[in-house]
């Protein structure tokens, strides 16, 4: 086998382009590609997924704040995935039974909901139904007794005493409530009070199936009637008059209640039963049960096969296909069905892979967009500032003379001017007077002008040495204008140059953004932004207790930032001849 000789560098180069051997240059650092390849993801992520991801900026809810980044809300112990008897859902766990009436837990339990583990009942007889809150879980064992534990604070789990001896068919626990029914069609109901206003009224004793939600309740009697639990100011108070004396079940979102009528046909009311909750017309005279959760309607249909619609942000409408199903589990943003040979088929909200925040919002969802605002700043700002100090640093560096002091002395001028608290002063003066994207505006033009003198300065110095070459020359006894052969001559020459500049100064634009943001001056609440997710994370209690809340934006405004330097340096040394070891 002939040897092949080895390739000499600097003869390469004397046949192939300088562009082409500054990519070789910048090839060969490994550490400058590894670091275009971080830029490159972060950047394909931001601005990808945030066109894909739903988000709405002023969701809040209490029901699921500060919970730990977890992909287990609905992981079944392998028990029940072959043979479920009862099951339900809380906002971020879960409970079931098998066949021989065994409890189990699983999920992911907050602060409040950690005394469920804690509190677990340790002589638990066989139970033969389970109903889970936002933080405690009800139980009723084989004999009838009830059993609840949990968070016990507004006596959720002080279970009220018109249920002992009764023998219960039905319990749904809340957010800040429980419900039983009994076999007598009596309603039981203990836990916050004061919230729910529960008045069985005269229709006590006279229930056959009923459904809660965060703040209301509704029942069926058993001549087919639909009560509302709640005062008459209730979303659910008007009920169709469709619904009356042909309901057989209930069930209910937080803004729609629903009908199941006697031919298996489905009536909604409600804040929104127009909209997202219209009931698809396929399934209409098939449902046979129906439940809900806090945003989507699940169905068992006459045939066995399930569906679901309403709101599809955690995948709770992605309901399995085929038929076999005999009883469903619906509850916050989960469902499950039990088919007959005891299979259980999961769907819907199976956590969130880095948290959520103090409000409730996922933290992946907002890091991902606040990214393509920390990013579009940056890129914005820096093409504001390529264009002034191009622009300048090309006409002083050509010229000379006193257009070059003139330029110069008010690029030093410029440069003099401290940008974090003049952007903090304006920023507090138009706070009132502008919008949130005028201030995204705002900042990226502060930016872009105020950071051009450094860029100037370069482009000027570079110019100068171009400029006394021979094809400048040849160029002006040709009669070229001179403003051609600035932008179209000269400057082709020093961009290489130029362009590692601009790179490392999209890093910096972003920073200051950050920087102003996590002092409250930037982008505010609720468009994210790296800086105010880290802004909002600084008290002492989340930096010890909730600590995805502040290392996940933590470390993608690092890794951009880091990167972007450091393929800003390999490009410098693979660009300059001098810079490089050979």
């Amino acid at each position: 086998m002939k040897n092949t000789p080895k390739k000499d560098i600097l003869r390469e180069e004397l046949v192939q382009s300088p562009g082409r051997t500054a990519l070789k240059n910048f090839l060969s650092r490994k550490l400058s590609v590894a670091g275009m390849i971080v830029f490159v993801l972060i950047f394909v992520l931001t601005f990808g997924l945030s066109f894909i991801l739903p988000i709405d900026m002023r969701s809040i809810d209490s029901t699921r704040k500060n919970l730990p980044p977890a992909m287990n809300y609905l992981s079944l112990p392998n028990e029940l995935k072959d043979g479920a008897e009862a099951l339900s859902f809380g906002a971020t766990f879960g409970a079931g039974t098998d066949s021989a009436g065994k409890l189990y837990i699983w999920g992911t339990f907050s602060d409040t909901a950690d005394k469920i583990r804690a509190n677990f009942p340790k002589d638990l007889e066989p139970v033969r139904m389970v109903a889970c809150g936002l933080d405690h879980i009800v139980v009723v064992g084989e004999s009838g007794e009830v059993y609840a534990w949990g968070n016990d604070r507004l006596n959720i789990t002080n279970i009220a005493q018109s249920v002992k001896g009764k023998n219960i068919v039905d319990v749904r626990a809340g957010f800040q409530s429980t419900v039983a029914l009994d076999d007598t069609g009596k309603l039981h109901f203990w836990g916050n009070t004061s919230m729910f206003y529960f008045k069985p009224g005269e229709d006590q004793g006279n229930f056959q199936t009923f459904d809660i939600n965060i703040s209301t309740a509704i029942a069926s009697t058993k001549d087919g009637r639909v009560v509302c639990l709640s005062p008459a100011d209730s979303l659910f108070a008007n009920v169709p008059e469709a619904a009356q004396g042909r309901t057989v079940d209930v069930a209910s979102t937080d803004e729609v209640g629903a009908a199941v009528l006697d031919d298996g046909t489905v009536v909604t009311w409600g804040q929104t039963a127009a909209k997202a909750y219209t009931v698809p017309e396929e399934i209409q005279g098939q449902v046979s049960e129906l439940k809900g959760g806090r945003t989507h309607f699940t169905a068992l249909l006459r045939d066995g096969s399930v569906a679901s619609w309403g709101d599809d942000s955690f995948g709770q409408t992605d309901a399995p296909g085929g038929d076999g199903f005999r009883k469903i589990a619906v509850s916050y943003n989960q469902n499950a069905a039990v088919g007959a040979d005891g299979k259980t088929a999961v769907w819907g909200q199976r956590g969130y892979l880095m948290g959520t925040d103090a409000f409730g919002r996922d933290i992946a969802t907002r890091l991902i967009y606040g990214g393509r605002v920390t990013l579009t700043v940056g890129f914005i700002s820096v093409i504001i500032t390529a264009f002034i100090g191009i622009l300048v640093g090309g006409f002083s560096g050509y010229f000379g003379g006193k257009v070059d002091m003139f330029l110069m002395r008010f690029a030093e001028i410029v440069s003099s001017i401290p940008q974090l608290p003049l952007m903090m002063i304006l920023s507090s003066i138009v706070v009132n007077n502008i919008s949130e994207t005028g201030r995204v505006v705002m900042i990226m033009v502060i930016l872009g002008i105020l950071n051009w003198p450094g860029l100037a300065r370069l482009t000027r110095a570079q110019i100068l040495a171009e400029k006394e070459n021979e094809f400048v020359t040849a160029a002006k006894a040709m009669g070229i204008r001179e403003r051609v052969i600035i932008f179209r001559h000269i400057l082709p020459n020093v961009l290489p140059v130029v362009l590692v500049s601009i790179t490392l100064s999209m890093a910096t634009c972003m920073l200051i953004e950050s920087s102003l943001s996590f002092l409250g001056f930037g982008v505010v609440e609720p468009t994210p932004t790296w800086g105010n997710m880290l802004n909002s994370s600084m008290d002492s209690t989340t930096i010890k207790k909730y600590w995805w809340r502040w290392v996940f934006p933590s470390l993608s405004l690092g890794l951009a930032t880091i990167s972007i330097n450091i393929m800003g340096d390999g490009l410098r040394d693979a660009i300059d001849p001098k810079s490089n070891d050979r």
